[in-house]
């Protein structure tokens, strides 16, 4: 089976630190999703104006697979540490959404924000709440359907058992403009850090929305040192 790339999704990260480890998480998150030539045609999204979210299917393409020689003899691990759980623990690479997986396909629920007709890149979506780094290939769109993709009241594994915890934000620079300002906290109360780091002392570099990003995390808080045009 050979597949390719139907499309390619623009957002605000260059790389990938600071991206949402799921979707939606940062619903003020803007991306557009732009087809290949071959896929330029309307009719094919002929009807997603009535959806509100689509499914995306697309490949980890940042990640580190090593020489040819490497990913023949094994590129996967069949244990991983999930970033909830401190990096400190193991589970099967297929109890978890880890990245680095015997095919690098990642699934993504994300929000129809329009539907458009690009005069240069024929139809686009734009879409809300993407957790893709800049450029990634994407392999399918279906759309999300409520009555069979929604079950609330299913068991998560030990995702169940961890609390939710957001960061509280406070910008000691000059607050961008409102969308961006509005995004870029969504970003930061995540607490894009690995889970193993806690030093409050520590500057992190954020790239987003072409700008570099200076934080530090102490506890509960997190503070935005300078937003610096890239």
């Amino acid at each position: 089976m050979e597949i390719r790339p139907i499309a390619h999704i623009r957002t605000e990260f260059p790389e990938k630190f600071g991206v949402p480890r799921q979707s939606s998480l940062a619903p003020s998150l803007q991306g557009v999703i732009v087809f290949e030539p071959e896929f330029r045609n309307p009719d094919a999204l002929r009807g997603l104006e009535d959806f509100d979210r689509i499914w995306l299917i697309w490949e980890f393409d940042r990640n580190r697979r090593g020489t040819a020689q490497e990913k023949d003899e094994k590129s996967w691990s069949a244990l991983v540490r999930p970033p909830r759980l401190g990096g400190n623990s193991s589970m099967g690479v297929f109890a978890t959404r880890s990245p680095f997986r015997p095919n690098p396909l990642g699934l993504s629920c994300v929000r129809v924000a329009s539907i458009e007709i690009d005069k240069n890149l024929g139809p686009v979506i734009n879409v809300l709440g993407a957790d893709l780094v800049d450029g990634t290939p994407i392999y399918d769109i279906k759309p999300y359907v409520t009555y069979a993709d929604a079950f609330p009241e299913s068991r998560s594994g030990f995702v169940d058992k961890q609390q939710k915890k957001t960061l509280a934000v406070e910008y000691l620079c000059d607050k961008p403009e409102e969308s961006f300002e509005k995004a870029l906290t969504q970003v930061i109360s995540l607490d894009p850090r690995p889970s193993y780091q806690d030093d409050p002392q520590r500057v992190y570099g954020l790239s987003f929305h072409e700008h570099n990003i200076k934080f530090r995390v102490e506890g509960d808080k997190a503070e935005i040192l300078s937003i610096d045009k890239i």
